[in-house]
């Protein structure tokens, strides 16, 4: 199978451009731009789909429609008159019911409706060649737009979304391109699932609007935005859809969750909306384990709230060069006879009393996948969206956080150009072809992947854990030491670029450095054997704090000897084919090591393998202190996950399975030993395949002895005598 070959596309994006070219010599009226060249933006297109029903009419046979381009925006099919033939138009049929919720198209002002009057009718058009699906079998639409479709009792919908056509949103700004068909609804429910959908109406018609397209657009990837309660949904109001709403160039693509869109609670899917609503660009997702109805007896139903309240477990959807393709491989609960019949799900066998997820994508879903396929140009680029990684470095060893089926998607793939994009892990990872580890063959019969893989790291990080830092958010340092953000794809035609976004960052820093001394490793040592002894939060204080570390970037001689310290450099998207430079002063620049070769290893750990930068904040967080006397209980220390407790206490590390001492993304440089007594400064040079650039500096010291750290009373002290 072919790898993708990323563009080298230019390191300067005209942001906004587009949207420029399109008020150009435009008036803007509240909010809106008039004129005849302005396009509204996909997400001032505010309607849903038409489901068309007739009292007393009988139950078709087929799922019908059309798929029209709706030039009025109001999602209402202007035509084609009904006896000019099908059920597609409305005609005599009465009039649309919007079952999926309410009317979108009368509930304010950014609708901007307009009734659909005598001169319009039959001014609306169907679009021919647009891919129709209902889980199964994939249609294209035939010259005046109209599908015909198998039914099924349990099935949703949709359509596949041409590149250069909107999708109507929500008010929420989420894309309605679908219809559920349960007829009796959910079963009994925590969340209450999906309501009742009744009969197949006679007509499922949905709306696209033609949009200005380039070829080129941004997609923001995000994983594991995970709020577990309404303060997290603050969190991540104030941290990456604040990043979001700053942008202007992600109005066509929008942005993209891929799975642990909140955290068990599925209550919180409303406010989890109205905040990513303020990005105010579309939000699509595909589902994760933290967003399955826990109380679900079958897979078949583990999803519906998620359902009701987001959108389908499966879909696609075309911009730019690129088909998306999002894919729901968490299959909740597993079965033994299903999911263990290998001897390596040993965790599902007891689903009656300890009910757990898998990560596999199952034959009804690669079924789909290869209809779908089918009707994709084979110059399009692949871009597959799953929760759970297809393989991971952090978690390569477990059959649980790895798809089962992988290679079975691999070779729906073979001769394509492909990515996949993938959350779960709390972890920024990017992998490219050829990259192998050790536990692949073992868990899921992997060995070597055929094309870029991207964890793309979290908007939560670790989980919303951590200090707060001066925007009042956690740090929340992520497992292989980046900090949280998500993976923007800068599409152009069929080629992309990806980099990532720090929350609250430049958009040009893409590492951390430090160093990793003797002291440091002995500092690490030390609270790494206390919190093995201590695995939970302890009453007791550790033997030491980041105060008994010192200053971690001044360095004796010592320190130095035969290769004793090293210049770390955390690039966090950093791929094997990443080359990192490291110059000290004026010195030549030299190749730092990445610590892990992908070459078939396992997880290197430890002290030598740790990201100093990360390890200091996971090591202390002082938030495991807080105390007050307000009287509320659960605002001592803090809380994370469903309410697990961190402290009241004195200060400790944060859990260890959370540390950073493992990274698919570090390099290291021994520092020279011939360094002389004074300041240095390193400057390291990370150049990516995509031609692009990055540098940063640290600063450091060598002296004859370390000094005391702290101030010297004893100069100030009384003379004796």
């Amino acid at each position: 199978m072919p790898a993708l070959s990323r563009s080298r596309m230019s390191n300067v994006r005209r942001r906004g451009a587009s949207v420029v070219a399109l008020l150009a010599g435009a008036t803007l009226i509240g909010g809106t731009a008039t004129g005849q060249s302005a396009t509204p933006k996909p997400t001032n297109y505010v309607a849903s789909i038409e489901v068309l029903r007739v009292p007393g009419a009988p139950t078709p046979d087929v799922v019908q429609g059309t798929v029209f381009e709706d030039a009025d925006r109001n999602g209402r099919f202007a035509g084609p008159p009904a006896d000019s033939g099908g059920p597609a138009g409305r005609g005599a049929q009465g009039p649309p019911e919007h079952a999926q919720g309410p009317p979108a198209h009368a509930q304010g002002p950014k609708q901007q409706r307009s009734d659909t009057s005598a001169a319009q009718r039959g001014k609306e058009r169907g679009i021919p060649g647009v891919a129709v699906s209902n889980g199964r079998e994939v249609v294209l639409t035939d010259k005046d737009g109209r599908y015909r479709l198998p039914v099924y009792e349990d099935m949703t919908v949709f359509v596949t979304k041409p590149a250069g056509f909107d999708t109507p949103v929500s008010e929420d700004h989420v894309p309605q391109f679908f219809y559920h068909h349960l007829p009796a609804g959910s079963p009994p429910l925590r969340f209450g699932g999906l309501p009742p959908t009744g009969p197949l109406p006679q007509a499922i018609n949905f709306p696209l609007a033609k949009a200005a397209s380039s070829g080129e657009a941004d997609c923001a990837v995000i994983g594991d935005t995970q709020t577990y309660s309404n303060r997290e949904a603050g969190y991540l109001r104030d941290g990456v859809v604040r990043d979001l709403a700053e942008r202007d160039d992600l109005d066509e693509c929008g942005a993209l969750i891929v799975g642990d869109v909140v955290g068990d609670d599925l209550g919180v899917y409303p406010r989890l909306k109205q905040v990513m609503s303020i990005a105010d660009i579309p939000v699509r997702a595909v589902p994760g384990n933290h967003d399955i109805d826990f109380d679900a007896t079958d897979d078949e139903n583990s999803f519906d709230t998620y359902l009701r309240e987001i959108g389908p477990e499966y879909y696609s959807y075309d911009v730019a060069g690129a088909h998306f393709i999002g894919l729901d491989n968490v299959k909740y609960p597993c079965t033994p006879e299903e999911d263990n019949a290998d001897g390596k799900h040993e965790f599902c066998n007891d689903p009656a009393n300890h009910p757990t997820y898998n990560g596999v994508i199952g034959e009804q879903q690669l079924a789909w996948l290869a209809n779908d396929l089918a009707v994709v140009p084979k110059d399009k680029l692949i871009v597959i969206g799953t929760h759970i990684p297809l393989v991971s470095f952090i978690d390569m060893d477990a059959t649980k956080h790895q798809t089962d089926d992988a290679k079975e998607l691999y070779r729906l793939l073979e001769g394509r150009s492909a990515l996949s994009v993938s959350g779960h892990a709390q972890t920024l990872e990017n992998m490219i072809p050829g990259d192998r580890f050790a536990g692949w063959q073992q868990a899921v019969g992997v060995d070597g992947i055929p094309f870029q893989h991207i964890t793309v790291g979290a908007a939560s990080g670790s989980w919303w854990i951590g200090d707060l830092d001066v925007d009042g958010l956690p740090e929340s340092l992520q497992r292989g030491g980046a900090p949280p953000g998500y993976i923007n794809l800068a599409l152009d035609g069929n080629t992309f670029r990806d980099t990532y976004r720090a929350t609250r960052r430049a958009e040009d820093e893409q590492m951390s450095l430090s160093i990793s001394s003797p002291f440091f490793r002995d500092w690490f040592a030390t609270l790494d054997a206390w919190k093995t002894a201590h695995p939970g939060t302890s009453p007791t204080p550790p033997p030491v704090n980041i105060n008994d570390l010192g200053d971690p970037n001044l360095l004796t001689p010592a320190d130095l000897s035969g290769g004793g310290s090293s210049l770390m450099a955390n690039v966090w998207n950093g791929t094997t084919d990443t080359e990192v430079l490291v110059k000290i002063d004026e010195r030549r620049p030299t190749a730092a090591k990445r610590t892990q070769d992908a070459r078939g290893e396992g997880i290197r750990t430890g002290p030598e393998f740790a990201d100093p930068y990360a390890m200091m904040r996971n090591l202390q967080v002082a938030r495991h202190s807080l105390e007050s006397t307000s009287g509320n209980e659960r605002t001592q220390g803090f809380e994370a996950f469903r309410g697990d407790r961190f402290g009241p206490g004195p200060t400790q590390p944060i859990p260890q399975w959370l540390w950073a001492d493992q990274s698919s993304s570090l390099w290291r440089l021994p520092l020279p030993s011939d360094l002389e007594v004074g300041g240095h400064t390193a400057t390291v040079y990370a150049n990516d395949s995509d031609g692009q650039r990055f540098v940063s500096t640290l600063n450091f010291e060598v002296m004859k002895e370390r000094p005391p750290p702290l101030f010297r009373k004893e100069v100030f002290a009384p003379p004796v005598g």
